[in-house]
């Protein structure tokens, strides 16, 4: 399925899902918070970014409008709110910003091998996730919904109704383990990216697919045939969304929070929010 047709039916505003990539973004010249001077106060970790005068930030595109293809330019930039959010922290630390995208089964394990340097991709701090790497502050709380088709909607009125049925989710996400956890004897159809999902969705395959609200809203403005199922609601629904940083980068850690701590009480997350679920939407139209 082309590109083209592919953000039409899922109107996601993803051009290329799946597509592995690595997107320079601009720098900074923003230095007060950090300087090479004082380098040396500072972890192992910011040193290396100091030192390399980048940052490099992992995260998985397909997933806006957190993060997604700018289908207006050819060079398939990655844009959203958590690209926003990057390119914060970049200028915090006053160097460049390098974002390497990949698909979300690879993007926490490129983190906990030092092949990126903090992934920023509405990613959900588990319990499990906590294991293996740290997390900042939380950001952009969302409850998780489920997509169905309108034809449904007096089928899948409650979360009974959906025990045994088939269930589209991203791979490796909560949406696939809350499935997993609350909608007994689910189908589970696990796809690379949430628009693969929707298509399964408009197509009959899948009866339902899991997202989160933020996420989904997108996909309703031009799927006048889907709509979010009504009284579904998910005993552990609330997601929240951190950056993941591998264990042990404290300093990183709280310039992360700083970061975000800034951006929130400012008003620029809502403001990004907004920005980038319009401009998800007019990416559907390209």
């Amino acid at each position: 399925m082309n590109k083209k047709l592919w953000a039409k039916a899922a109107l996601a505003a993803v051009a290329a899902a799946g597509v592995m990539m690595a997107a320079g973004c601009g720098g900074s010249d923003d230095k007060q918070a950090f300087t090479k001077d004082s380098a040396t106060d500072f972890s192992a970790q910011i040193q290396k970014i100091k030192e390399s005068g980048k940052i490099v930030v992992g995260t998985a595109s397909g997933y806006p409008p957190y993060e997604f293809i700018d289908a207006s330019k050819a060079d398939k930039t990655v844009i959203g709110i958590d690209m926003k959010i990057a390119q914060a922290l970049a200028d915090k630390l006053g160097v460049k910003l390098e974002v390497q995208d990949m698909n979300f089964q690879s993007l926490l394990s490129s983190l906990t091998s030092g092949k990126v340097d903090i992934a920023i991709s509405g990613i959900n701090p588990t319990d499990e996730r906590r294991k293996t790497m740290d997390f900042s502050d939380n950001y952009l709380p969302t409850e998780q919904m489920v997509l169905i088709r309108k034809a449904d909607a007096d089928k899948y009125k409650s979360l009974e109704d959906l025990y045994g049925k088939t269930i589209g989710v991203q791979k490796s996400t909560t949406q696939e383990t809350l499935t997993k956890n609350e909608i007994k004897d689910a189908q589970i159809v696990g796809l690379a990216h949430v628009p693969e999902a929707v298509l399964e969705l408009k197509h009959g395959k899948v009866d339902g697919v899991v997202v989160e609200g933020i996420c989904g809203k997108q996909y309703l403005i031009y799927n006048d045939d889907l709509m979010f199922a009504e009284g579904i609601h998910f005993k552990n629904g609330t997601k929240n969304s951190a950056a993941a940083l591998q264990k042990g980068n404290e300093d990183l850690l709280k310039v992360v929070n700083e970061v975000l701590k800034e951006n929130t009480d400012n008003g620029n997350l809502k403001k990004w929010e907004e920005e980038y679920v319009q401009k998800s939407v007019n990416n559907a139209k390209m």
